[in-house]
C-alpha cells in the first residue's frame, strides 16, 4: 500500500532516485556506439553505412569522443526520472489503497520529464557540439565549448548556450516520459500474467514501450540535434529558421527526416529495454515494492 510505503522512513523513495541512476548508466554505456552513429544521420541525413565510414575515417581514438556528457547527463536522467515521477506519483494519487490511474502516471510523467529536460538541457547541448565533426578543430573538448558558453552575457549565456533547443527538449521529454510511464507497468503485467519468466516481461515492455514513443518523437530529436550542434555565428538559427533547415535538409520527405530511424528502433530497444529490466530488477531485489501497481 502506498501508505505503507512512504511509512517505512521514505526509504523506497530515495532507493527509487539510486536505481534509476544504476540502470540508465549501464544501458548507457552499452548502447553509445549506436547513439553516435544516429546523431551524424540526424546531422548530415546519412545512410547507416555513410555514417559508419565517416566513424571509421575520425578512427577509434575520437570514436568515445562524446561518452562523458551523455553518460553524465543520461544517469542523472534515470535518477530524476525514476525518482521524480515516484515522488510526485506519491503526491498526486488520489486513494493510497488502490492502484495509481492512467491519468495519475501521465500527470507524474508528463512532469517528471518536464523536470528531467530542465536539468539536463546543458548536458544535451554540450553533447551534441562535441559530437558534430564540422567542429572538433573549434571545439577540441568539453572545455572549450564551456569556454566558449561563459564568454557570453547571462542572458545569451542561458538562451544561446546552455538552454539552446530548450522548447522542443521540454515538449519531447515531457510526452516521452508521459507516455513511458503510463503504459510501462500495464504491458509489462499483462506479459506477466501469461507465466512468462520473470525478467522477460519488463524487458519487453521497455523495449516496445521505448521504441514506440522514440518512433513518434523523433522528428523533435532530429530539430535538436541540429539546433543544439549550432553555435553563434553563421550557422546559428532561430527555432522556425531550423524547422525549415531541417525540412529542407531532408528533401522536404518523412522518409528522408526519419533516416537513423532503423538504428532507432535497435537503440531503443536496448536502451529501454535493459533500462527497465535492470531498474525493475534491482528494485525487487532491493526491498522496494511497486505501490504504484
Amino acid at each position: 500500500m502506498l501508505a505503507e510505503s512512504w511509512g517505512k522512513t521514505g526509504r523506497w523513495s530515495s532507493r527509487s532516485y539510486s536505481v534509476g541512476a544504476v540502470s540508465s548508466f549501464l544501458s548507457t554505456f552499452v548502447t553509445f556506439p549506436i547513439y553516435k552513429t544516429i546523431f551524424r544521420q540526424q546531422i548530415h541525413a546519412f545512410s547507416i553505412q555513410e555514417a559508419i565510414q565517416q566513424l571509421r575515417r575520425e578512427g577509434m581514438r575520437r570514436f568515445y569522443r562524446g561518452l562523458f556528457p551523455p553518460l553524465l547527463s543520461k544517469t542523472l536522467q534515470g535518477t530524476l526520472l525514476f525518482g521524480t515521477h515516484d515522488s510526485l506519483l506519491l503526491l498526486l494519487a488520489s486513494n493510497p489503497s488502490e492502484p495509481c490511474t492512467l491519468g495519475e502516471r501521465w500527470t507524474a510523467g508528463f512532469l517528471s520529464g518536464s523536470v528531467e529536460a530542465l536539468v539536463l538541457n546543458p548536458f544535451e547541448r554540450v553533447q551534441n557540439v562535441l559530437q558534430d565533426g564540422r567542429k572538433d578543430v573549434r571545439f577540441p573538448n568539453t572545455r572549450s565549448i564551456l569556454r566558449e558558453f561563459n564568454s557570453y552575457g547571462l542572458k545569451e549565456r542561458l538562451v544561446v548556450g546552455y538552454y539552446r533547443g530548450l522548447s522542443p527538449v521540454l515538449l519531447r521529454n515531457s510526452l516521452g516520459s508521459a507516455l513511458y510511464f503510463s503504459f510501462k507497468d500495464p504491458l509489462r503485467d499483462g506479459l506477466a500474467a501469461r507465466g512468462l519468466p520473470s525478467w522477460l516481461p519488463a524487458l519487453v515492455s521497455g523495449s516496445v514501450n521505448g521504441t514506440v514513443t522514440c518512433l513518434a518523437l523523433y522528428p523533435l530529436s532530429v530539430l535538436i540535434a541540429n539546433m543544439q550542434s549550432q553555435v553563434v555565428g553563421r550557422d546559428f538559427l532561430s527555432l522556425r529558421q531550423s524547422v525549415w533547415s531541417v525540412w529542407e535538409s531532408h528533401g522536404r520527405k518523412l522518409t528522408l527526416l526519419y533516416r537513423g530511424g532503423s538504428l532507432l528502433v535497435l537503440r531503443s530497444c536496448l536502451t529501454w529495454g535493459l533500462t527497465t529490466a535492470i531498474h525493475d530488477f534491482l528494485k525487487d531485489n532491493t526491498g522496494q515494492k511497486s505501490w504504484m501497481e
